[in-house]
């Protein structure tokens, strides 16, 4: 039995992120467009794979003035680099989920990253006769190590942006 080729379905699925702001609150903000492909293999689930790209430009924060500042050259440059890609390099199962770790490409920077993952689901079909199946995602990584330097100290001490991004990932896929 081969893998089952699923394509992430781009109007159900989310990629959010959260990072400190001036040391007292957390800005939530998400990327909106996203597509990619997994190959999940049910036998062997080791063998499974997932490739996916996130449209920068999608950035949103629900604030116009920061996500201009994030598209900017101080943060994610989305005129030098638009999109953000990830390729898994290993799947480790567990119980209910597993950890896939892959290489993350943000800025021009590719760094390995492992994402906790529950999942995937069930599939079902839907009411057109597709069948779906859905995974969650959470990782965090450093701005720093992606090149995301940009900053302000503040006079109370600490920094205006913290260095730890929060990254939950909610994955509805269509069989192919």
């Amino acid at each position: 039995m081969s893998p089952a080729t699923y394509e992430i379905d781009p109007a159900h699925t989310s990629v959010r992120f959260s990072v400190r702001h001036m040391m007292v609150s957390n800005v939530r903000g998400e990327f909106t467009k996203v597509s990619g492909t997994i190959k999940f293999d049910s036998v062997t689930p080791a063998n499974s794979t997932v490739e996916a790209t996130i449209d920068a430009t999608s950035i949103t924060t629900h604030e116009a003035q920061r996500d201009t500042h994030l598209k900017s050259a101080d943060f994610l440059d989305v005129a030098r680099f638009p999109p953000l890609v990830f390729r898994s390099t290993r799947v480790v199962p567990q119980s209910g989920g597993g950890k896939v770790t892959g290489d993350l490409t943000i800025h021009g920077v590719t760094r390995e990253i492992t994402l906790d993952v529950e999942g995937p689901t069930q599939e079902i079909k839907d009411p057109w006769g597709k069948q779906r199946c859905g995974m969650y995602a959470t990782a965090k990584l450093s701005r720093k190590d992606y090149g995301l330097t940009w900053n302000t100290a503040l006079e109370a001490r600490g920094v205006m942006v913290g260095d730890e991004v929060r990254i939950a990932i909610d994955v509805e896929a269509v069989r192919a």
